[in-house]
């Protein structure tokens, strides 16, 4: 893996932990020389897992819609901003430039990324791992959802499989690492989802 791509608050959250999170992964992406691909921000979770990376001798690489960085909210420290036209281009270069994809705790727009690209791979888009730092348990109502989705035949349990849930930095990305994404022959049959 060269380089993976975090999604996260622009916000820093209530609790302490997720800071603290956010700073540990861009940390621990350095010292594994693994480049982080980011939203380009300089505030919150956003900002946190920027500055660990940099500080840390990582390389940090921003992908931020002109409206944004013209809000002043650009990081001016990374090794390199990408600055895009939309919301849209923005997500489909992060995708071009990643190996994978983690979501550390934030909003909705957190959420949506993060879901687009679980949908990719499991359209057999892509082949890169998806996963969330389930820190203080963030995720853990969203991942008991995943599983009722699977109970009520909305999700095969070879996708719901496709999603690394960890709270602990080094394990994702050990478990990233030795991904092995199930192949994808046919998504829709005549009797449904295989």
């Amino acid at each position: 893996m060269d380089r993976l791509c975090v999604y996260c608050g622009s916000s820093e959250g209530r609790k302490p932990t997720y800071l603290d999170a956010a700073r540990t992964l861009g940390q621990t992406l350095a010292d594994r020389e693994i480049g982080l691909v980011y939203g380009g921000g300089h505030v919150g979770m956003m900002g946190a897992v920027a500055d660990a990376t940099l500080d840390a001798g990582g390389e940090a690489y921003g992908v931020m819609p002109q409206a944004l960085v013209d809000r002043e909210i650009a990081h001016d420290g990374l090794t390199d901003l990408d600055v895009v036209d939309s919301m849209h281009t923005r997500k489909e270069r992060m995708a071009e430039l990643s190996d994978g994809f983690i979501a550390l705790p934030g909003g909705f727009g957190t959420l949506e990324e993060l879901m687009e690209v679980l949908t990719w791979a499991q359209l057999g888009f892509h082949r890169n791992p998806c996963g969330f730092l389930n820190v203080a348990d963030y995720y853990t109502q969203l991942v008991e959802f995943f599983d009722q989705q699977v109970e009520e035949g909305f999700v095969s349990e070879k996708h719901r499989n496709m999603v690394v849930v960890t709270d602990d930095v080094e394990d994702l990305l050990d478990q990233f690492a030795a991904y092995d994404p199930p192949e994808i022959k046919q998504y829709i049959t005549d009797k449904g989802q295989t």
